[in-house]
């Protein structure tokens, strides 16, 4: 079951609630990359109320979405289609989900996103929390790749980046 939760609020990084509008960490950030922040806050914000065809949206057709492999469904998910039913029934696994967007970081062409996920499985009164980040791949203004991982530090060195570099929050 623990397992189980990671994966799935592996996938609640990706797609939460996230309704406020959050700028990037870098200073000078593409209109482009802009538009990718918006977009996937709204796709969490998707995820969250079930709508797994508005979470996709910001998807490029081809996407390559991997999710750890020590992890329930770990593996690579291709294409929207793949990727919203991967979403789907991981969403259907739970009572009640929250995935919560903290923080984007750009580094270059890919971005960051440390999510804080809170879910209750089915038959439980009890909540359940996690902190996870996803790194999405950005080409021509679609997002092409999505990464999971359970520790923020080794998504930020995925990107090349360290903690000192972003600054502690």
């Amino acid at each position: 079951m623990r397992r189980f939760l990671i994966l799935f609020t592996f996938a609640m990084l990706y797609l939460g609630g996230c309704t406020e509008s959050r700028k990037p960490t870098n200073v000078d950030v593409s209109p482009d990359m802009e538009h990718v922040v918006t977009a996937l806050g709204g796709a969490y914000a998707a995820f969250n109320r079930g709508d797994m065809t508005a979470a996709v949206e910001p998807l490029d057709a081809q996407i390559e979405w991997t999710e750890p492999a020590e992890f329930p469904r770990g593996g690579r998910y291709h294409g929207r289609d793949g990727v919203k039913q991967y979403l789907t029934q991981s969403r259907a696994a739970w009572a009640e989900v929250n995935s919560q967007p903290e923080r984007f970081i750009i580094a270059g062409n890919r971005i960051v996103v440390f999510v804080h996920a809170r879910v209750r499985p089915k038959g439980s009164h009890h909540w359940q929390d996690v902190s996870l980040a996803d790194v999405y791949t950005v080409r021509n203004g679609r997002v092409v790749e999505m990464q999971a991982f359970a520790d923020r530090r080794e998504a930020l060195r995925w990107v090349e980046l360290k903690q000192s570099e972003i600054g502690e929050r």
